[in-house]
C-alpha cells in the first residue's frame, strides 16, 4: 500500500511539475513520505510485541524438559578400596564400588586400574577389572619391588568418567629405582 501511495505521489508530481516550482514539490513529497514514516514508527512497537508474544507461545515446553534433564544429572561416585600396605609379591585386591546417587551401578562401561611406581609415571601398567554384578569391580595385582605405587581407578559409566587415585606402600616403601 505504501508503494501505491509513493507511485501515486510521483505520478502527481510529474503532472504538477509544470505548474509548481520544483522546491515546493520536493517539500510536499518529503512531508508526505515523513508522515508515512511517523505512522510506521507508531505501529512498529506493536508489531514487535506481537511477534515476541507469538514466539513465546510457540515454545512447546522445551524449557521444562531441559530443566528436568538438569535435575537428573548427578556425579558418578567411585569408592576405591585397597590396603595401605602390602608385601612384595603379595596378591592385592583392587576394588572399585561404583554408585550414582547411592544406586549401585552394575553395568559400568569400563573400570580399569592403572598403577606405577611413584616418580616413574611413564611406565604404567593397565589392568582390566572383573564385574562382580553388585556394583563392585575388582582386580588382583602383585608388586615386584619395594616402593610407593600410585593407582588410578579409571571408571566410565552413564556417559561420565572419573578416575580416583590412591597409593599403596609395598615392602619398606623405598623403591630401588629411587636410590
Amino acid at each position: 500500500m505504501q508503494r501505491v501511495r509513493i507511485i501515486n505521489v510521483l505520478n502527481l508530481a510529474n503532472k504538477l511539475y509544470a505548474f509548481i516550482p520544483l522546491n515546493i514539490l520536493n517539500q510536499k513529497i518529503t512531508m508526505f513520505l515523513m508522515k508515512g514514516i511517523i505512522e510506521m514508527k507508531k505501529i512498529l512497537p506493536l508489531v514487535l510485541i506481537l511477534m515476541i508474544g507469538l514466539l513465546a507461545a510457540c515454545d512447546n515446553g522445551t524449557e521444562n524438559e531441559s530443566n528436568q534433564e538438569t535435575d537428573e544429572l548427578t556425579m558418578l561416585e567411585v569408592e576405591f578400596q585397597l590396603p595401605e600396605k602390602a608385601e612384595v609379591d603379595e596378591v592385592v585386591e583392587l576394588k572399585a564400588i561404583v554408585t550414582d546417587r547411592d544406586e549401585k551401578i552394575e553395568d559400568a562401561d569400563e573400570v580399569k586400574f592403572e598403577y606405577w611406581l611413584e616418580g616413574n609415571d611413564d611406565d604404567t601398567t593397565m589392568v582390566e577389572s572383573t564385574n562382580n554384578g553388585d556394583g563392585s569391580y575388582t582386580a588382583e595385582v602383585s608388586f615386584e619391588s619395594d616402593g610407593v605405587y600410585e593407582i588410578y581407578a579409571h571408571t566410565t559409566a552413564r556417559d561420565m568418567h572419573t578416575m580416583p587415585k590412591k597409593s599403596i606402600t609395598v615392602g619398606e616403601g623405598a623403591g630401588t629405582s629411587q636410590e
